[in-house]
């Protein structure tokens, strides 16, 4: 779609570039959602796609994956053995309704900072412990996704900020994970995903999205039983199950109970 309120696109080449930041202007990196619909408060594009961040980089810490990133490379790039939870961004970019096309141009920040229900990159981030490091006028700052994401389009990014990188400590990069996804037509936008880790030490970490507003993460000691998981299911707030045409809130919550118990089936070592 042409924007044609535009009347700049101002090619990035360093840090300085990213000034002037605010209302009327916005970053521009695959575009995907932004020449999706007509953008009438913009005037300004700031494009990030030319700084040059390496994709993916790793080192003794962990894994960072820059704003940049395509979802094609994300679910694409060659992950040392070790990286037992690597598969997990295969399946979240599967998730999507994205053609080949899409993946190859959108990138790991737009979904992160579109902060949409459905984002399942953004979700599988969330579900692997990945914090945000944030651009701003006045410093630097990590967040952690968990933290990030607010509501449907709302996150804590303030204006001016520009999400750098996403990263992902080392012992997170080798748990074990198991993903699980429903909706209500074959090739339909996400109704529930439900994706789980589980560490060296034991403890269990079921992430739910796409069924709720914001990624929510629920985290046990131990692997939980189907008892547990359908009373903790049961209480999370009413407000926080999203309704629209992709699901109603009492159906996205019961599959997203089934989900997770086929999850915490299968990280146990058994197959639901």
């Amino acid at each position: 779609m042409d924007l044609d309120t535009i009347r700049e696109i101002h090619v990035a080449r360093g840090r300085a570039d990213l000034a002037g930041l605010g209302a009327g202007t916005a970053v521009l990196a695959g575009g995907t959602w932004l020449y999706s619909e007509p953008q009438p408060g913009l005037e300004r594009l700031v494009d990030i796609t030319t700084l040059g961040w390496a994709p993916i980089t790793i080192d003794d810490a962990g894994l960072e994956i820059a704003a940049t990133c395509t979802l094609a490379e994300l679910a694409g790039a060659d992950y040392p053995a070790r990286y037992t939870a690597a598969p997990l961004f295969g399946q979240a970019c599967g998730a999507l309704v994205a053609s080949h096309k899409i993946l190859r141009t959108a990138t790991v920040g737009g979904n992160v900072c579109l902060a949409l229900p459905a984002g399942a990159v953004l979700a599988a981030l969330t579900a692997l412990g990945g914090a945000a490091l944030l651009w701003g006028p006045d410093g630097d700052q990590w967040i952690p996704l968990s933290h990030l994401v607010l509501g449907p389009g709302e996150t804590t990014v303030a204006p001016g900020e520009v999400l750098r990188a996403v990263r992902i400590p080392e012992s997170n990069m080798r748990s074990r994970t198991a993903f699980r996804k429903v909706a209500l037509s074959p090739l339909g936008r996400s109704g529930a995903v439900v994706m789980g880790r589980l560490d060296a030490t034991g403890v269990c970490t079921l992430t739910v999205s796409a069924a709720t507003t914001r990624p929510v993460v629920l985290e046990f000691a131990r692997l939980p039983d189907a008892r547990e998981l359908a009373a903790i299911f049961a209480e999370i707030h009413p407000g926080l199950w999203y309704d629209d045409p992709h699901g109603a809130p009492r159906w996205r919550r019961h599959v997203s109970t089934l989900l997770a118990v086929e999850v915490v089936a299968e990280l146990s070592g058994g197959r639901a």
